[in-house]
């Protein structure tokens, strides 16, 4: 799995500047659509709902599951969250990597391997150490996010991601904003479980969806501190691995399979 092993040495991206909207500008919103602010989609529930330590959401990858060819989970993503993937954009080399399927191979084996990558959702995101505005940062359900209105577009977190997890939004959003799902031009995004649906009670990702939707089942996501539900007891159940357990991130996402 050579590949996985070389997702830290990603090469930096050029520099790219951007105003930095200043907390007046957070406070007073901004709006991406008739009656919607960015200030009120980005909280996404109301402050006594606060999100909790006593959840962590999680996602559990099984690999011999996932098909070859299949990319339901991307599209799905693609779909939910408003961006377009590599295959259908004009710029490929710009396009968002919220998630994305790579296939593997074992050098020793021959062994393929297909599974989905994402944001790892680490419990010690690098991304958020190395952010100087703060705008990267982890929920206390283990959810890692963007917050719009203060990423300057520095790129130092995805230099900083083992896991080539984050892009910049390099075009204008304006005839593909939705309103839950607040992007900017000049911003750093990544997966965010699909927090929206999170915080809406829907209990699962649009990816986790279309993959059960197909008959692979080989996504499974939940809260991995409930030791009742579905997911933990998959865990304790099957053997799974870290992408980069060395760096001791603790992440959000297992795999099985690989």
């Amino acid at each position: 799995m050579s590949e996985l092993n070389q997702m830290s040495k990603q090469a930096p991206a050029s520099p790219e500047r951007r105003r930095f909207v200043g907390a007046a500008t957070a406070a007073a919103g901004l709006a991406i659509a008739p009656g919607v602010m960015l200030v009120e989609v980005a909280h996404g529930r109301p402050e006594d709902q606060a999100a909790s330590s006593a959840v962590r959401w999680g996602m559990l990858v099984d690999a011999t599951k996932c098909a070859t060819g299949c990319n339901d989970c991307v599209t799905a993503c693609s779909t939910e969250n408003g961006w377009t993937p590599v295959a259908e954009s004009a710029h490929p080399k710009q396009a968002p990597q919220w998630i994305r399927k790579l296939e593997l191979q074992d050098p020793l084996t021959q062994m393929e391997t297909n599974l989905p990558m994402m944001c790892q959702h680490c419990a010690e995101p690098p991304c958020v150490d190395v952010c100087p505005t703060g705008a990267s940062f982890k929920r206390a359900d283990g959810i890692v996010l963007v917050n719009r209105h203060t990423c300057i577009g520095c790129r130092y977190c995805m230099m900083a991601c083992p896991y080539k997890a984050r892009s910049l939004v390099h075009e204008s959003l304006n005839d593909t904003q939705k309103p839950d799902v607040p992007r900017g031009i000049g911003c750093v995004e990544s997966c965010t479980l699909c927090v929206q649906k999170v915080d809406r009670g829907d209990g699962n990702t649009a990816c986790a969806e279309a993959c059960t939707a197909a008959g692979h089942n080989a996504l499974l996501f939940g809260d991995m501190n409930d030791p009742e539900s579905e997911i933990s007891r998959r865990l304790r159940e099957l053997p799974t691995k870290q992408v980069r357990a060395d760096l001791n991130l603790n992440l959000g996402v297992r795999y099985h399979g690989i």
